[in-house]
């Protein structure tokens, strides 16, 4: 078996809320709660809570990867109960899942102003990081810890031809600033222009294809370097391989593939449910399919399903529409799933036939909304989303 495919290293990214979701700044103060300082994590015997770039928004992730899907499922949910409760019981304080907080303001965010705020401030000279795509956004990050050069170069190409149809199943960001967004992955889409100033550091989202590691830290690492010193900026995020921001992107320091596309979903559940179905489909390229797609057509699809979703037209030749690119997919996955992938990939076809959790919340706050204001509406709905996560259940 491919190294890449031995284990799965999760990543989830929550919004800290109070009891009318409002959003929370307090992740310094939790961590110093339990720790007695402030610091950038504190480890649990079997995950780590941790900050991100905004003082709202807390990292939970595992000490190590998981081989075993379903120990995956228990150990992270075990781990948001327990944040749960020490947040509820001392700050009166609630984690939510989804892309984006669906009422934040950004000119009110509060960015993290402790220890690697020398990065932030780097960033903040060259970009404006009170924007959304910087301070609203909330991922599952999956990392795929990787072997030699040769099979970490043919995964990654692979991936490429993956990436752009994962939004139509994992969006789940229809609401920002307490209003229905255009895009069906309003994330995706903000997250897409946030460094227009230096484009290269996202280039299409879509990571382009390589012929070796020498060749990805000429074209990706040492070009966006380039341009970023051009830009003015500090030393501090020069030849940094963590400041690319594709879809996925080579970890060299943890020797893994870190696919950063997807938006937070609903519960732990779900998130096994994408890494199951992510595992299983490489699986069955490797065994069975060659990459055949330009890079183009795949970041004219990629754009295509961050606006309209499942319903996207695709240039794919299997299927005209995104919706049938992942039925096509899934069927890779189905045949290809060891027995406790299986397990997961229901959730998968249900997205497919029924919708993304973004379909699902635009729904039900279109179908609340006609009762009552929109705000309320969200209100209702994300309260919902609150009690997924910390019940480990799917939002239907």
């Amino acid at each position: 078996m491919y190294k890449s495919l031995e284990a799965l290293g999760p990543e989830h990214e929550y919004a800290v809320v109070d009891e009318e979701l409002q959003p929370l700044p307090i992740v310094d103060k939790v961590i110093k709660h339990l720790s007695g300082r402030i610091q950038n994590n504190v480890v649990f015997e079997r995950f780590a809570f941790g900050k991100e770039l905004q003082c709202h928004v807390a990292e939970l992730k595992s000490n190590r990867p998981f081989r075993s899907p379903l120990t995956f499922e228990e150990t992270m949910h075990e781990g948001v109960v327990e944040i749960s409760e020490i947040l509820e019981r001392n700050f009166g304080a609630n984690l939510l899942g989804s892309g984006m907080h669906p009422s934040l303001k950004v000119e009110a965010a509060r960015i993290w102003p402790h220890r690697d705020r020398g990065i932030y401030d780097a960033l903040a000279q060259i970009f404006n990081l009170k924007q959304h795509g910087w301070l609203n956004i909330q991922s599952y990050q999956l990392n795929l810890p990787y072997g030699d050069e040769r099979e970490t170069v043919k995964l990654h190409n692979i991936l490429a031809n993956i990436l752009p149809y994962l939004p139509a199943l994992s969006a789940s960001s229809p609401i920002y600033e307490s209003r229905i967004g255009p895009f069906v992955d309003n994330r995706l889409h903000f997250y897409s222009i946030n460094q227009a100033k230096v484009p290269s550091i996202v280039g299409d989202v879509i990571p382009e294809y390589i012929e070796s590691f020498n060749d990805y830290r000429k074209r990706t690492i040492e070009n966006y370097s380039k341009q970023l010193l051009k830009a003015g900026a500090s030393p501090a995020i020069i030849n940094k391989e963590w400041i690319n921001s594709r879809g996925a992107i080579l970890r060299f320091d943890r020797k893994a593939i870190e696919v950063r596309i997807m938006d937070e979903q609903e519960c732990i559940k779900a998130d096994v449910a994408l890494s199951c179905f992510i595992r299983a489909t490489l699986r069955g390229f490797l065994e069975e399919i060659e990459p055949h797609q330009s890079h183009n057509l795949l970041v004219t699809d990629f754009k295509a399903v961050v606006r309209n979703g499942l319903d996207a037209r695709t240039c794919h030749p299997e299927a005209p529409t995104a919706r049938g690119v992942c039925r096509w997919l899934h069927r890779i996955a189905e045949k290809n799933a060891d027995d406790e992938e299986k397990r997961y990939l229901w959730l998968i076809k249900r997205r497919i036939e029924e919708g993304n959790l973004s379909n699902l919340i635009r729904r039900d706050v279109e179908k609340r909304s006609r009762r009552t204001d929109l705000e309320e509406a969200i209100l209702d709905v994300y309260s919902k989303l609150v009690e997924s996560l910390r019940r480990n259940q799917i939002y239907s």
